[in-house]
């Protein structure tokens, strides 16, 4: 039966030493299994378990030499377990071992990750609780179009975060599967029934049909939900690097009392943690489109595939591993602005309530295609000569003698477009109780 590891650093679980003690681990359960059914003498199982291990140096020497890493390792083994090695991986092909101990390693790091996922969702919630009723501007291609609070905003990410959950779980579990059906997938040599019980050992469920691999359409979506999760890491840290700028400075990364911006400007507040975060993401993207590439294999095998691996799949969990945590951080720690954000949505002096305007002149009596004349040509007025918009709606005639004035100054009521964000609220959280910081 396969060691019960202990939660190990994600870059422990791609280190040789831990790929071969699981390679070790599917050749122990095959060899247990194969001994209760009587194939394998219970002697031989015995020195199997006891004797069996190997050594770094001695596995790399002989593949230096064979060229074939499986081999090698079988080879070291047998050293060391002596003759009752001869019963060692018996029946079985190189990829039973391999791709079956790959699934394994993937469910390793799928812990860390998961854990990882439900820690940036939990610091997502309670921010949002806490920004709740923090009035802000919404833009819309990077314009100011209408108020939101911040908390809309995290609560947003949150909802994403929750999904890329639900996608994250289905892709692991995808992946949870082990083969050992030989050559080319047609069980000549184990019995299926055998084959689910050493998967089945080792808390895998097993491949109900493969070639001599496990067909890679697993992989590529396991990767591609890696990628799209970055993704949704890169979103978050695009977004605050733009409310970082400083003609915008609503939000900004955490900046040390110790910590420089610029070796020539000492004023300087970078958002380098989001830029790290937007920058790696690409490569996790890009391990998504090799991936795919490596979906179409020759008839029952080609090797394209493996080199492919040994490089996508640790990195990948490697980089979302540390994704996750520094965006957490980011967020934990984000320091927020809620002045500079009313401010910001006071500077255009009531524009951003153009569409609710629109509507209370429609209600009030004017047609459309008027309202929207007399609003837009206020609005141009305010945008061109810097005036205020509210001002020059409550002066403006044409509008005044059709329309009495609370109605017009209750278009600019804040409260209003804000009104339901605690509906929101129930919607993305449910009957959670909110966290205010």
């Amino acid at each position: 039966m396969i060691a019960r590891y202990t939660r190990p650093e994600m870059g422990h679980i791609w280190s040789d030493e831990n790929k071969f003690r699981t390679w070790l681990g599917v050749e122990l359960a095959a060899t247990e299994t194969l001994a209760e059914a009587g194939i394998v003498p219970q002697a031989a199982a015995k020195a199997i378990r006891e004797k069996g291990g190997f050594d770094l140096a001695r596995i790399n020497q002989i593949e230096a030499e064979v060229k074939h890493d499986v081999i090698a390792f079988t080879t070291a083994v047998a050293e060391k377990v002596g003759p009752e090695s001869r019963w060692l991986h018996y029946g079985l092909t190189s990829n039973d071992v391999v791709d079956t101990a790959q699934a394994l390693l993937v469910k390793q790091a799928s812990g860390i990750i998961r854990e990882d996922l439900k820690k940036l969702r939990e610091v997502l919630k309670r921010r949002a609780w806490e920004f709740k009723d923090t009035p802000a501007i919404g833009r819309t291609h990077g314009i100011h179009a209408e108020p939101i609070t911040f908390g809309l905003k995290l609560a947003n990410w949150y909802s994403e975060m929750q999904r890329n959950i639900e996608r994250f779980e289905m892709a692991a579990e995808q992946m949870r599967v082990g083969k050992l059906s030989g050559a080319v997938g047609n069980a000549a040599h184990l019995e299926p029934e055998y084959e689910e019980k050493i998967c089945q050992h080792l808390g895998l469920n097993v491949a109900a049909v493969s070639s001599q691999v496990i067909q890679r359409d697993r992989h590529a979506f396991y990767v591609a939900t890696l990628a799209v999760i970055a993704s949704t890491l890169d979103k978050i840290a695009t977004e605050i690097r733009h409310l970082q700028r400083t003609e915008v400075r609503e939000a900004e990364e955490y900046f040390s009392e110790k910590q420089k911006g610029s070796s020539a400007m000492p004023h300087k507040r970078n958002p380098v943690t989001c830029e790290q975060i937007s920058g790696l993401a690409r490569v996790v993207r890009a391990n998504a489109q090799a991936a795919l590439e490596n979906v179409a294999l020759w008839h029952e095998r080609d090797i394209s595939h493996s080199s492919v691996e040994r490089i996508i799949l640790p990195d990948s969990t490697i980089l979302l591993d540390y994704l996750l945590s520094k965006t957490t951080a980011l967020i934990d720690t984000l320091l927020v602005y809620p002045k500079r954000m009313l401010r910001n949505l006071e500077s255009t002096g009531g524009l951003v309530f153009s569409g609710q305007l629109l509507l209370d002149l429609v209600e009030a009596g004017m047609l459309r295609e008027d309202a929207y004349r007399l609003v837009q040509s206020n609005a141009m007025k305010a945008w061109k000569e810097d005036l205020n918009f509210r001002e020059l709606i409550l002066s403006d005639p044409e509008i005044t003698s059709k329309v009495k004035r609370e109605t017009l100054e209750h278009a600019f009521d804040l409260q209003r477009p804000l009104r339901n964000v605690d509906k929101i609220f129930q919607r993305v959280f449910g009957g959670e109780a909110g966290v205010r910081g």
